[in-house]
């Protein structure tokens, strides 16, 4: 890859850092046999769920993140079916675990009904996304793959996004209460998405001018 083309790579796995090492320092916590909180409780009471979440969503983020480089998919596409082999069970244990988690974990005290109902709908949307681009390059519609894979790795990395859709509220009015936090995390995923949809627009756009430029014969 060019120097150019790391920059998406690179910023993708910076903007996922903070939840993987967030992650991380859970999975230290949990083996550790640190003290039982009501804020971690239920990960004690059920830690496997949680610990597939946080190993898939590391994989899915990391790895994911090198599929956005065109050369290397031109260059390397064995490479680039490998990693997909491991991306789609990663992204779908992702999605699986936290909808599980949203269902069947009880409900901290800073949540609510409301940020409960967007993880299971921008959940069921990952999955969705997932299950849809994988259909589509079975059938060998890769535009179309590589549009619901986007789709699905923008959800993902919706945790990274959230922290940035939090940090500003933090430092200017403190701890938000459960409908802004519910907003704030909204927030993360429909900007992730907004900005996925651009990129698959203006693809769509190029790819479309350059079928319909002439072809001059000499």
């Amino acid at each position: 890859m060019n120097r150019t083309e790391w920059l998406v790579p690179i910023g993708l796995i910076l903007l996922s850092l903070v939840p993987v090492l967030a992650g991380a320092a859970r999975i230290a916590e949990l083996s550790g046999g640190a003290e039982i909180t009501p804020d971690n409780a239920r990960f004690f009471a059920s830690p496997l769920p949680v610990v597939v979440h946080i190993l898939s969503v590391t994989i899915y983020a990391l790895l994911g993140a090198f599929q956005f480089a065109p050369s290397l998919r031109r260059r390397k596409p064995k490479w680039h079916r490998t990693a997909g082999r491991i991306l789609v069970p990663a992204g779908l244990a992702a999605a699986l675990s936290g909808l599980w988690m949203t269902l069947f974990y009880a409900l901290p005290e800073s949540d609510g009904a409301l940020l409960n109902m967007m993880r299971l709908v921008f959940g069921s949307a990952m999955l969705l996304s997932i299950i849809l681009g994988v259909t589509a390059v079975r059938q060998r519609d890769f535009p179309r793959h590589g549009d619901w894979m986007m789709h699905g790795y923008a959800i993902g990395l919706g945790a990274g996004t959230q922290v940035l859709t939090h940090l500003p509220w933090f430092l200017l009015f403190g701890v938000p209460d459960e409908f802004t936090k519910a907003m704030l995390m909204g927030a993360g995923w429909v900007i992730n998405l907004a900005v996925a949809e651009w990129v698959i627009r203006k693809r769509r756009a190029r790819y479309g001018r350059s079928r319909r430029a002439p072809t001059v014969s000499l």
